[in-house]
């Protein structure tokens, strides 16, 4: 069964609203990593709209499965990286005006830009992955950059509406996920998985980690972190 990794940057979008202390995120990541969690994944942005550099140093020290950190490729993001050393580091597209990120990294396009950045992450110690689109060219970029691991952004298959546009989604991401294992690359996935949607994503053999945010923040601010972590591991388990 993948690993779920919880994203827990809606618990700091909460927080920054008000410019509070609370709600704590890392607080969250010890209660999702107590209810089962495998995994805890943030995504520092360079305008810090959630999670906040403190954040990050605080969480390296205080998760005791697995630290993902979503970044963009960034001097600036390398830099905060590779002195915080996550466990892995997850490089995502970003722009300013995006609500969430939209669409995967473009790793051909920015494969002369991309290949320092992973082999300085990964001289420094950090498994690299990069967030692509189900795309069978992104992958094999991928893999010729050196990554570690893909997740494939699961967004297509998470909108599709009616059995067939879905099932259309989902045989893209099981082609990625396959070509990507064939090449060595670690198979994970997320964005816009839900409790109900899981499922499908869930029974891919091939696919060793799903990073869910959103939904179990959602669901967490109605029955509390611990339960919601759970729920989504019976979610996962039920495929």
């Amino acid at each position: 069964m993948a690993r779920l990794g919880v994203n827990i940057d809606h618990v700091a979008t909460l927080r920054q609203a008000r410019r509070a202390k609370e709600p704590d995120p890392v607080q969250a990541a010890v209660l999702a990593e107590l209810a089962g969690a495998q995994g805890i994944t943030v995504h520092l942005r360079s305008d810090r709209r959630h999670i906040q550099d403190r954040d990050v140093e605080i969480l390296r020290q205080v998760v005791k499965t697995r630290l993902n950190v979503e970044l963009a490729g960034t001097q600036e993001m390398v830099r905060i990286a590779l002195t915080v050393k996550p466990q892995q580091v997850t490089l995502v597209p970003e722009r300013r005006e995006e609500v969430t990120t939209e669409g995967g990294l473009d790793a051909v396009l920015n494969s002369v830009q991309l290949k320092p950045i992973v082999r300085t992450l990964r001289e420094g110690g950090i498994a690299v992955s990069l967030f692509v689109d189900p795309d069978l060219e992104q992958v094999k970029e991928a893999h010729k950059l050196d990554a570690d691991a893909i997740e494939i952004n699961t967004a297509a298959y998470s909108d599709a509406r009616g059995p067939k546009a879905q099932e259309a989604a989902l045989r893209k991401v099981i082609d990625a996920a396959r070509l990507g294992r064939k090449l060595g690359l670690e198979a994970h996935a997320g964005h816009g998985l839900t409790y109900e949607n899981v499922g499908a994503i869930a029974a891919l053999s091939e696919l060793s980690e799903l990073n869910i945010g959103h939904n179990i923040v959602a669901r967490a601010v109605l029955v509390g972190m611990t339960q919601a972590v759970r729920e989504m591991l019976e979610a996962i388990r039920r495929r």
